[in-house]
């Protein structure tokens, strides 16, 4: 498979109860990543993160899969048409 460049936003919603896990499927992750930045949110008392990344459609089902699954996490992806 191709891969290609794309993105993930994370919003995650119950920071002490999630981000540990969330740093974890990360670094997991971590050859697919060209970019990554976190930003806290304290008024809503959420995180923003997003992650430049190239990778195959697969790889990023996986990643995405993974994070989606977390309780207080939400994931949008997308990829280069090629």
């Amino acid at each position: 498979m191709e891969k290609r460049l794309g993105f993930v936003g994370i919003i995650v919603e119950q920071r002490e109860a999630s981000a540990q896990s969330v740093n974890n499927i990360l670094s997991e992750c971590a050859s697919i990543i060209v970019a990554r930045t976190g930003l806290p949110y304290e008024k809503k008392s959420c995180s923003v993160i997003t992650l430049v990344v190239d990778c195959t459609t697969d790889q990023i089902g996986v990643l995405t899969g993974k994070l989606g699954s977390l309780q207080g996490v939400t994931v949008k992806s997308a990829l280069s048409k090629g």
